[in-house]
């Protein structure tokens, strides 16, 4: 039985796809702890980030570079704050999220409810910013 990331890479599940390509997919965190928190998912299942081989774990910060870039320039943050939990979900998976300082990234901390289209227009904004 895949994980829910692996229903999203499949195509069984919906996600507000950010970017894709043959190792990776990027898409909106639906219970984000910021506006713009975007999750990079290997394509193949592996629970632990350093499991995974060393040809993922090279390609997965040059995959999440322009995504951050695109994230800098849609949201007002100081930088984007990067982290590896992997605890919710049994598929390695990095964050991506706009921050003012290193208290933005503390997962204990409620995260936002947003609505499909906030989530959407939040898609548009950094896919708009992914091409310039």
């Amino acid at each position: 039985m895949g994980t829910i990331f692996s229903k999203i890479i499949s195509g069984e599940l919906p996600s507000y796809k950010i970017a894709e390509d043959d190792d990776f997919i990027a898409f909106l965190d639906i219970m984000p702890i910021a506006l713009g928190h975007v999750l990079v998912v290997p394509k193949l299942e592996v629970d632990k980030l350093f499991d995974a081989s060393d040809h993922i774990l090279g390609k997965a910060l040059l995959f999440a570079k322009p995504i951050a870039k695109a994230l800098e320039r849609s949201f007002e943050c100081n930088r984007v704050g990067i982290s590896v939990i992997g605890i919710e979900v049994p598929h390695a998976h990095i964050h991506l999220v706009p921050i003012q300082s290193a208290e933005d990234l503390n997962f204990t901390k409620k995260k936002l409810s947003l609505t499909s289209e906030e989530l959407s227009s939040i898609q548009d904004t950094i896919l708009h910013a992914l091409q310039h």
